[in-house]
């Protein structure tokens, strides 16, 4: 079985380039933001594993880790106590007999099917698939625009979009983990481009390698899940959980930025400035609505609807304004580009929907498995780093959770996205993998939060909103009169969303805080949890995440990109490294590296 030997060596390098962690984020790195302007490419990664012999000094560096108590970890956006995550998990092996993860996963979850449904039938709901529905489209029609530059319209908008609504309704009914939302991201799509200059490079069509390379990821992705291969995210830290978080948040609003300043050079000035007043209003509004539910005005369910509502609010005011501005002055002097669907239902470039993939030679059929482990490799990260994620302790999930799991759910996860993978490829259209922020978005925004210290008391755990989100992206391309609504949304608004998100992301990084710290006053500074270290130690600390952070955005943007997951598997031998040579003693890393 060549997939099999291939799906093992690969997790094995996972599991021990993570080794002695506890992962929670991963990250869309997302840059569909441009493409929601023009068709132009952004800055996405993509990456490749390399395969490796352990050498002495590697093996005993996992020899100690395995000595060592492992310091599992709430994902990164939020606090998260990991008592009961270390006894809940350290006994699953890495590699466990046929099917037994996916079993136990769906046996713990299924029979709460019934109030998974009941459960998403209220007003919170609502206001997260209103939030969740923009924010889920506006990506898929930036990557669309993005895919179709980079296939020359072999996948393009039409394919993103029905990839997105039909594997999103089908995820969020058949996952054990339905909180999680799947979308194209940013190494898929580097991964997707290089896929075509390879096509070129050996004079083969590109439909028919994408799907053979497809099929052979599904099928190690399926050899993974059946094994439990989700496992291996046991050995992840809040080290890497920090960087991934900051980076999310890095994108989103620099990207946002970015797009705004940039309409000052491009369009004139009273377009420019009223694209900056629609992502002001509704960046503004999202977060000050956000914030009511912690003040003393108006009743309690008032607080609470506005608060759930914000950042719908802040896109419907500032559509409202944006159209105000072209009904009194006219589209030439206050026209913006709106959110734009395809008119029809059918593929970009017309072709078939199922590609021939019998075209491709017998020989490169074979040969496809060779980038299948690449992109194993990067959905397989992708994936299982944003459940680990959404899993988080500090979610206070209950349905089908052993306290303080993390790993609950993942393997049955993974199958649904081999098995769509699969589905996808013969098709030719867009894999699909769990997206970070969309993915956390969608937790926060279910959230019950405590109001004394901001902490999450419990989590409406459910698929209808899951369903619903991708089911209105669907009804987009099958009714005229979603497509007419959305002409009046332009992409200036959602501009000012997306700051929303990546700002919405920091509350809760510790990494984020100690950077504050190093500008602070320190006879000003508050008692926390690291307190007690040092603080030259915890600025070196920060200073060595932000070196981290900046790599990884050179890397992202860059030639280099392909590399993008070699640069994560180093990030946890790193934290190793810097306990191992004495530059954080145990003591102080144990705090630092630890909820």
């Amino acid at each position: 079985m060549g997939f099999s030997w291939a799906a093992s060596a690969a997790l094995v390098l996972i599991a021990s380039s993570y080794q002695g962690a506890s992962l929670a984020p991963t990250v869309s790195y997302s840059s569909f933001n441009r493409a929601l302007i023009a068709n132009g490419s952004s800055g996405s990664r993509r990456g490749q594993a390399a395969l490796m012999a352990p050498s002495p000094v590697f093996s005993s560096y996992l020899s100690s880790l395995n000595n060592s108590s492992p310091s599992p970890v709430a994902p990164s956006f939020s606090q998260a106590s990991s008592t009961g995550e270390a006894a809940g998990q350290d006994g699953e092996a890495l590699f466990e007999p046929l099917l037994k993860g996916i079993k136990r996963d769906y046996a713990a979850r299924l029979p709460m099917y019934i109030s998974d449904i009941t459960d998403g039938l209220n007003t919170q709901c609502l206001a997260a698939v209103a939030f969740l529905f923009f924010a889920c489209l506006a990506p898929a029609i930036g990557f669309g625009a993005l895919f179709g530059t980079v296939t020359n319209g072999a996948i393009g908008t039409m394919e993103m979009v029905c990839s997105t609504a039909a594997c999103g309704m089908i995820y969020a009914l058949t996952s054990a983990q339905p909180l999680t939302i799947i979308g194209s991201t940013g190494p898929v799509l580097a991964f997707v481009a290089t896929l075509v200059k390879l096509a070129n490079k050996f004079d083969l069509p590109f439909l028919p390698l994408y799907t053979w390379t497809g099929l052979w990821t599904s099928g190690i992705l399926f050899v993974s899940a059946i094994t439990s291969g989700s496992n291996a995210v046991k050995y992840l830290t809040r080290f890497t959980d920090e960087i991934f978080s900051t980076l999310i948040s890095f994108i989103f609003v620099t990207e946002a930025i970015s797009d705004i300043a940039g309409s000052f050079g491009n369009l004139i000035l009273p377009k420019a400035l009223l694209t900056l007043v629609c992502a002001v209003v509704t960046f503004t509004t999202a977060t000050i609505l956000k914030g009511v539910r912690n003040t003393p005005y108006f009743s309690k369910s008032v607080r609470k609807n506005l608060s759930n509502f914000a950042p719908t609010i802040g896109v419907v005011s500032a559509s409202l304004i944006a159209r105000w501005a072209r009904l009194a002055h006219g589209t030439e002097m206050a026209g913006l580009k709106v959110l734009t669907m395809p008119g029809s239902l059918a593929t970009t470039s017309g072709r078939p929907w199922l590609v021939p993939l019998f075209t491709l030679p017998v020989w490169a059929r074979w040969a496809a498995i060779v980038p299948a482990l690449m992109a194993f490799v990067l959905l397989f990260l992708d994936q299982n780093i944003t459940v680990r994620l959404v899993n988080s302790p500090s979610y206070k999930m209950k349905k089908g959770r052993r306290e303080g799991n993390v790993l609950d759910g993942m393997n049955a996860d993974l199958l649904v996205i081999s098995l769509l993978t699969g589905i996808t490829s013969l098709f030719g259209i867009p894999w699909l993998v769990a997206a970070t922020v969309r993915s956390i978005s969608h937790v926060r925004a279910l959230g019950n939060v405590d109001a004394t210290d901001g902490s999450t008391k419990s989590t409406i755990e459910q698929r209808v909103t899951g369903f619903s989100i991708h089911a209105l992206i669907g009804a987009c391309i099958a009714f005229s009169g979603p497509r007419n609504l959305l002409t009046n949304v332009p992409l200036s608004v959602l501009m000012g969303l997306f700051m929303y998100l990546g700002t919405s992301a920091l509350p809760g990084n510790e990494m984020w805080e100690r950077i504050k710290e190093i500008f602070k006053d320190p006879f000003e500074l508050k008692p926390n949890r690291w307190s007690n270290v040092p603080r030259k130690i915890t600025t070196f600390f920060t200073v060595t995440q932000v070196a981290c952070l900046a790599a990884m955005v050179y890397v992202k943007g860059s030639p280099l990109g392909v590399l993008f997951p070699v640069v994560i598997a180093m990030l946890a031998p790193l934290r190793f490294a810097l306990e191992k040579t004495g530059l954080v003693k145990k003591e102080y890393m144990d705090v630092l590296d630890e909820d």
